[in-house]
């Protein structure tokens, strides 16, 4: 095997990223034109109007329902019956029996709600020219400006995690110029709004449930304060009106009374009269210098060049799908976008991020535990943001409580579940139809645990937070897999492959999650010198559950049965989970490894937005970065808004967030651990580089193991590769046939050259 020659020294230099903005030459017509903007706990959508203005924004706990437990009385009961109708392949009477006995109460989970919107008018501005709206992706401001007669006005806004805080500037070149009057407004009926005070209005009402009996919620109130340079600002019923100032800011604060999934009695008002004292005096200079700090702080970690950028506005980039620049300008706009929607303190990233406008919105725009909330974060750890994670683990510490009760009632178990599906109130229930359920979501929300200790080190968070979880999520597995007569082998039932087959016993994709979470939580618990006893009947267990199988085509099966019709190109890639974000089919287990694909080649191109972007990693894991490449290609011809939000039919934030992801594994994979020493990661430097990026280079990409890498390519080769170690790990650099071991020492960064 060949090797790399190794040089202990900092690189000087790396070519710089390409200029990161979206921009357009007329305001948006659309929702999904709209440019967004978000603190992770408030988001914004601004349309860039002239003469009038819509800022439609939200707050991450405005939520239709109140705390609740979705387990349906009596449940557990039928789970014998079940099970066994299951085994014996009794579809047509196991079916009415799940949706009437098993199945939530309600069947379905509630809804993120939109909050309002934020009205300005500015009269005399019907004539606009030289109009350019933009959102600057390295500074996350969005930006409108157009020229009236000799003025030209400028609108700058942002939101502001450090602040708390939605910030709206109004400026002109000629003084006196600046007038308008700013509204609150809402789609939710019982809201009122009343002026408080010379420069403040109030905007407060009660969410209440679309879906008969029509319950009311939870309480809400924004709060909209002014501050006029020059000129005259009153506030009153209409709203705040401005005239003849030289410049105005306005700052938008809003809350709901939700504590926690369990306690709703909070004081919205209160705490936005709390958010307004906390800004004091501060200057717009002073807001937007933080904002922009806090932001950078972590967007700048990572940088992506694939060529220049032609100078077109972004609807017209989009055209150009083959064009490099725009992979890159699209990967960053994923980073950006769970930057925007994920800060610590917020709740995770949604079906649709932070960004929703409808009162009854697709799927309710909650988490759809069997794929969506997951690719939500996989760029969380190797595009270098693991700060954003956390709010996921926040919620896995909610799911433990009424996942709980869950497995008590359902199941009899210990631990922890959810199936397929979670919301505000953290539903643990299986919901919907029968497609529901599926009891593997715990298992694959502790993956992301798990993933957040190998590419940090956190022994800390392993202890406190990881495994405790992950603990509970195998003690339910334990107590509920039931042993297949067929075979003998352990299995979970009843399940169901996502998202197609009826109900059976033992997916693939269960399979190989609980084979993950049994194996990281053995060797968690081996890190932290705990629960030896528990391990033993963990690896136990492990041994009876039922193996990865590849049926009579050479494919890897997706169930027990050797059902699978070839060249089922299928949407959700379940049975695949163990290809990606999984590593248990990798060239170490070549049958495997051949047999997923087989499978990955019968699922074909995608359909969804998020569906091609989930073939984007499993193709780069098997080293086809040519076809990982065409899935994107056509997820942006086809499925991508002219704002760069992926488009599932309607917007849904995954396509983006796993997009991202995929572009990330194409250039740096770190999932193997050779076998000879399995405390050692290997890094893949360019595994699946596309002919199309023939030139680029990247910065700041995570390894596990504790690494950040950078590199540089000409002509389709690396030309430059820097590994800093931040933990002082060993590892392994590959390049395609040439490996080098590596010790390493924490801080240093180690040049690798052919």
């Amino acid at each position: 095997m060949k090797h790399f020659t190794l040089i202990v020294v900092v690189l000087s230099s790396f070519a710089h990223a390409q200029e990161l903005r979206l921009w357009y030459t007329k305001p948006a017509k659309q929702w999904e034109e709209a440019l967004p903007i978000g603190s992770g706990r408030l988001g914004a959508m601004v349309f860039g109007g002239v003469a009038e203005e819509r800022i439609q924004f939200n707050e991450d706990t405005l939520w239709a329902g109140k705390p609740h437990d979705y387990v349906r009385a009596g449940a557990g009961e039928s789970l014998a019956e079940i099970r066994h109708l299951v085994f014996e392949g009794k579809e047509k009477d196991v079916t009415p029996l799940v949706r009437t006995k098993f199945l939530s109460d309600p069947v379905r989970q509630k809804a993120y709600q939109p909050f309002g919107d934020l009205r300005l008018s500015f009269a005399g501005q019907d004539d606009a020219s030289d109009y350019r709206r933009e959102l600057d992706l390295d500074s996350a401001v969005a930006r409108v400006r157009y020229r009236v007669g000799k003025v030209e006005f400028t609108r700058e806004v942002f939101a502001s995690y450090p602040d708390n805080v939605i910030v709206v500037r109004i400026a002109a070149s000629e003084p006196g110029s600046v007038s308008v009057v700013a509204k609150l407004t809402t789609p939710h009926k019982s809201a009122t709004t009343q002026p408080l005070g010379t420069d403040t209005i109030a905007m407060r009402g009660q969410v209440r449930d679309v879906v008969p009996p029509n319950e009311a919620g939870m309480t809400f109130e924004a709060r909209l304060r002014g501050m006029n340079s020059g000129g005259t600002l009153s506030a009153s019923d209409e709203g705040i009106k401005v005239a003849k100032a030289d410049a105005v800011t306005l700052v938008l604060v809003a809350a709901t009374s939700f504590k926690n999934f369990q306690d709703i009695s909070g004081d919205p008002a209160q705490r936005c009269e709390e958010y307004l004292a906390k800004l004091g005096g501060k200057s717009y200079e002073s807001l937007r210098d933080n904002h922009v700090a806090d932001f950078q702080r972590l967007f700048q970690r990572v940088t992506l060049n694939l060529g220049a950028q032609p100078a077109l506005p972004t609807d017209q980039l989009l055209k150009k799908v083959d064009d490099p620049s725009l992979a890159a300008l699209y990967f960053q706009m994923g980073r950006y976008m769970l930057i925007s929607s994920s800060r610590p303190h917020a709740q995770p990233a949604n079906l649709q991020g932070v960004w929703n406008e409808l009162i009854n919105p697709p799927w309710e725009s909650k988490y759809t535990t069997n794929i969506n909330v997951e690719m939500n974060y996989w760029p969380a750890e190797v595009a270098n943001l693991s700060d954003c994670a956390e709010p996921l683990f926040d919620m896995i510490d909610d799911l433990r409580i009424s996942g709980a009760r869950t497995a008590k009632k359902q199941y009899n178990a210990r631990g922890w579940v959810v199936h397929h599906n979670t919301d505000l109130w953290r539903g643990s229930a299986p919901i919907n139809n029968i497609d529901g359920v599926w009891p593997t979501g715990g298992a694959w929300l502790c993956y992301h645990l798990w993933e957040h200790y190998l590419f940090t080190g956190d022994k800390d968070f392993l202890a406190k937070r990881a495994y405790p979880a992950m603990k509970e999520a195998a003690l339910f597995f334990v107590d509920s897999l039931v042993k297949d007569p067929h075979t003998g082998f352990l299995v979970t039932n009843p399940s169901f492959s996502p998202e197609q087959g009826g109900l059976c016993a033992g997916p693939a994709m269960d399979m190989q999650l609980v084979r993950a979470l049994f194996d990281s939580t053995t060797e968690a618990a081996g890190i932290l010198g705990v629960d030896k006893d528990l391990c033993e009947q963990i690896t136990a267990t492990r041994k009876q559950l039922a193996p990865d199988k590849i049926g009579k085509h050479g494919q890897l099966q997706e169930w027990q049965e050797d059902v699978d019709q070839p060249d089922n190109n299928h949407r959700h890639m379940s049975p695949l989970w163990g290809l990606y974000p999984g590593a248990q089919f990798t060239p170490m287990e070549p049958k495997l490894f051949d047999a997923a694909k087989v499978l990955l080649k019968w699922r074909g191109d995608g359909s969804t937005g998020w569906s091609y972007a989930w073939r984007m990693p499993l193709w780069a894991r098997v080293h086809d970065g040519n076809f990982a490449y065409r899935q994107l290609s056509i997820q942006l011809a086809k499925r991508t808004f002219p704002n760069l939000f992926d488009k599932c039919g309607p917007f849904q934030v995954d396509g983006d967030f796993g997009a991202c992801a995929g572009i990330a594994e194409m250039l740096l994979q770190s999932h193997v651990r050779p076998s000879e020493d399995f405390n050692l990661y290997e890094i893949d430097l360019l595994p699946a580089l596309p002919k199309a990026w023939a030139n680029g280079s990247v910065t700041g990409l995570c390894a596990r193991g504790g690494f950040e890498v950078d590199m540089q390519w000409e002509g389709g080769k690396l030309t430059k590769a820097a590994v800093r170690s931040k933990l002082g790990n060993p590892c392994r650099v590959r390049y395609g046939e040439k490996t080098m071991e590596l010790k390493t020492e924490k801080g240093q960064t180690y040049d690798v050259h052919k």
